[in-house]
This record gives C-alpha cells, structure tokens and sequence, in this order.
C-alpha cells in the first residue's frame, strides 16, 4: 500500500488526544473521520486537527468507503464489540488497551482476525516506550537476563475522572485495564509465558462498584517473578513505575525514560524514530498494513494476557 492510509479515531478523549499527536508525526497517514459521544466538543477537536469527518456514531465512519483502518480510544467496555464491528467491515483496527473486558470478548476478535486476515492490534504501549525498548534489546542480545520485576501502578481516582481531569461515562478497572499492561510486558519481557498467577485486592468502593487497591503475583515459565502494586487510593506521585532486576543490572523505567540502579539517567533517544511510545505504537500499526504482515502487540499475541486476567478475575471471585 503506497496510497495515504485513511484513518477514523473513536473516541476524542485524553487518549485520543494522543494519538491525533503522534499520527501527526507520520507520513503517508491522514485522520479524515472523528468519532466521540459529545458532538460539539468533537468538532472542537476535528477543527484543531483539520478532521473533515464528525461524527458520534462508529457505523457512520465504518460505512465511509475512503478508511482504510480505525483507532479505538473508547470505553473497555465497547472495545471487543467495536473491534468486531471494524473487521466485518473491512478496516484493520487498533484498539487502545485493554482488548476486552472478558477472556471470551478477547477470544471473538482475535478468531475474527484470523478469519479475515486483517491487521488488528491492541496498544500495549509498554513494548512500544523507548525505556522498555531498550531492555528489550539488551534481553535480546544476550546481556541481560530477567530475575524479578517490581512494578507500581498508582492513581488517585476515587470518581470517574479521566487523565484531563473530566467526567468519565465508564468506570476504569485496575485488572482488566491497569494489569494488563504489566502482564503482558513481563512475559514479552521474559520471552516465556506466565504459569502462575496470584491476586489480593482490597476493599469494593461502594460508588464505583470496583476493587481501589490490588496486588499481584506472577511467575513465567523460566523462572523469573513479577511483583504488581496497584491503587486508584494513591494521593502521591502518579503513573506506573517498573524496576527490573536482572542477572547483570538493575533497570528502572519510568514511561519513556530509563534509569540504572544508582538512579543514573541512560539515554534512550537512539534506541527508536521517536521518544514518544503512542506514536511509536501507531507507527507499528501503520507500517504492518502497508507490510501486509502481523504487527508486535497483534491481538494473537496479547491474547495469553487476557487468559491470566480472566484466572485471575475467577481467583479473585472465588474469595
């Protein structure tokens, strides 16, 4: 594919955001169709990004001949059957994280991908930031070798608020959304798959429905263990910080920058095209429909996550 792929986003949200940011980094790529619940303020947007196409519905973007592939930045809760809707008609898809909110949701859209030979890829930014990039390569050659992950993920969310600080119409989830990041980039990290997996969560807020504090325990199958603290109780520094501790050094990743053990900054401004992980994600996605190939973060390849999560969701129901 040599043409401009056209593209509609879903979703003119915090993450949307993001994405309209990076794509504007990448040749040969236009967003010709905006898709968001709130008309007014999606026009806002579409105006900023030259955006022709408004909408609030995804089926009047789906039936636009011109796209080529679609961006879910929507609520968990739609990405499953807002994947689907995509693949049967026609357009590759990226679904930002997570690919669904159930081990059957993440099982219809990859066995619909396979079925119509379609890219679909979810945004497990993690294998995408420079910082874990980097790790990844030193694993890769030899270097470095995985022992223990030591992973924070904290927010304060105690409302339905997004990143920007506005009203959410869906409730975050720490496991099907916050987790996966980290399950999935520690069996990718590890090149092994997860065998065991335990969870604790804390107590049920009674306005949001949802767990506010969880810990996870995980072990891949060449030996290395994963440690995850999770909180949207967290009145302090926010965001999700990763330490490795390996068999020749202690990494620290804190997003897109990477720190040794003594907190000395390495540089990771050489390891891709850019320093930022979203456009990087997008980037793959784009590059793997011109490729006509599978992408890294391909919805068969995160598939294994969404199996843990699920044992994990009927642990923690069991207690």
């Amino acid at each position: 594919m040599s043409k401009t792929i056209k593209v509609a986003l879903a979703g003119a949200g915090a993450f949307g955001i993001k994405h309209l940011d990076g794509i504007k980094n990448i040749e040969g790529v236009e967003v010709v169709s905006l898709i968001s619940r709130d008309l007014e303020k999606t026009k806002e947007v579409a105006a900023k990004y030259g955006i022709g196409h408004v909408t609030t519905n995804l089926a009047d973007s789906l039936a636009l001949k011109e796209v080529d592939a679609v961006i879910l930045c929507t609520p968990t809760q739609m990405h499953a059957e807002q994947s689907i809707a995509c693949m049967k008609a026609g357009k590759h898809v990226q679904v930002e994280i997570p690919l669904a909110d159930t081990l059957k949701g993440a099982q219809d859209v990859v066995a619909l991908q396979k079925q119509t030979g379609l890219v679909a890829m979810c945004g497990h930014t993690r294998r995408f930031n420079p910082s874990h990039q980097y790790v990844h390569k030193e694993i890769a050659a030899g270097r470095f070798n995985i022992q223990q992950m030591d992973v924070q993920t904290y927010f304060f969310r105690r409302s339905n608020m997004n990143a920007l600080g506005q009203p959410r119409s869906w409730t975050d989830h720490l496991l099907w959304h916050h987790a996966a990041h980290t399950v999935d980039l520690f069996a990718y990290q590890c090149g092994s798959p997860i065998v065991k997996a335990n969870a604790l969560q804390g107590p049920i807020h009674p306005g949001l429905g949802i767990a506010m504090d969880m810990s996870i325990q995980l072990k891949a199958a060449n030996g290395a263990i994963c440690t995850l603290s999770l909180s949207f109780n967290n009145d302090g520094p926010l965001g999700t910080f990763f330490r490795y501790i390996g068999d020749s050094a202690t990494y620290l990743a804190r997003y897109d920058d990477l720190f040794n053990g003594k907190e000395e900054k390495i540089d990771v401004s050489k390891v891709d095209v850019s320093m930022n992980g979203i456009e990087l994600q997008d980037r793959e996605f784009f590059a793997a429909i011109r490729e006509g190939r599978e992408p890294n973060a391909s919805v068969a390849k995160v598939l294994p996550c969404y199996q843990v999560l699920h044992d994990l969701e009927q642990q923690l129901n069991s207690n």
